[in-house]
């Protein structure tokens, strides 16, 4: 029943274009791989240009764990569900209620950034002073966003990474607190580095399914191809394959490594 109302809810949504175009978590005809690929597209074609360019990752605090219902469901009612108030505060407390839960998450990320529900990242140049106060100025209106809502920002998990080789790498503030710099940073299961160099996600990936290989192996009294190429499709191939589009090996040794 809740997956149906779900259904029901999000093509409401869809109709009235509740959901910004930056939204890709739980949004018919998004993934993680529409997500990573229209951010970075946007980010390289500034280092193209020789701008220095700074992404934000922010890490926000569990939001249907933490944010009052009251304000969720003025949202809810906000976008046209009038009346569905009595039965989703009953749902709230359900153990079980997770697809509503999630379409609420979704619903509570309303800037215009590129988004994964609650995972949220921004992206700009610096290669000038007002590029460099535009981001700041978009931190402080994201503080001031969370402020509102009763929300915050997990800021120690919150990383800047720096890309273009003439990327002066400013400090930005979110609230009273610096953020922190990071080399490399994992962006939707992606280890993304401040090269964008895709050597690093290669060898993730590689070792996990190793060690997805090895597990098969032992637990496998045969050798044979017919007997581990199942287990292999199923549980090691998936992380060779995941958002490949996106970092898929421009090396050799990278080839190797994945091969």
């Amino acid at each position: 029943m809740e997956q149906i109302l779900l259904e029901t809810m999000l093509r409401h949504m869809a109709n009235k274009e509740v959901i910004g175009g930056s939204q890709h978590g739980f949004t018919k005809g998004k993934l993680c791989l529409t997500n990573l690929v229209a951010f970075y597209d946007s980010g390289t074609a500034l280092m193209d240009k020789g701008r220095a360019t700074d992404v934000i990752y922010l890490d926000l605090c569990k939001a249907f764990g933490t944010v009052p219902h009251d304000i969720l469901v003025s949202k809810v009612e906000g976008h046209g569900f009038d009346g569905w108030t009595t039965w989703y505060k009953e749902l709230a407390g359900w153990p079980h209620a997770r697809s509503c839960g999630q379409w609420l998450d979704v619903q509570w990320d309303e800037c215009t950034l590129s988004k994964f529900a609650n995972d949220t990242k921004l992206c700009g140049e610096i290669f000038t002073l007002e590029g460099r106060d535009a981001i700041q100025r978009d931190l402080d209106r994201l503080e001031r966003w969370a402020c509102v809502n009763l929300m915050k920002f997990n800021k120690a998990k919150c990383k800047v990474l720096h890309l273009g080789h003439s990327n002066l790498k400013c400090k930005y503030r979110l609230g009273g607190e610096w953020i922190g710099s990071s080399p490399v940073e994992k962006d939707l299961r992606v280890l993304v580095d401040e090269k964008l160099d895709m050597s690093w996600q290669c060898a993730l990936a590689a070792q996990k399914a190793n060690h997805i290989l090895a597990c098969i192996k032992r637990s496998k009294a045969s050798r044979l191809r017919e007997v581990i190429l199942s287990p292999y499709s199923a549980l090691a191939r998936p992380y060779l394959e995941y958002c490949i589009k996106l970092w898929s090996p421009q090396h050799k040794k990278d080839m190797d490594v994945l091969e």
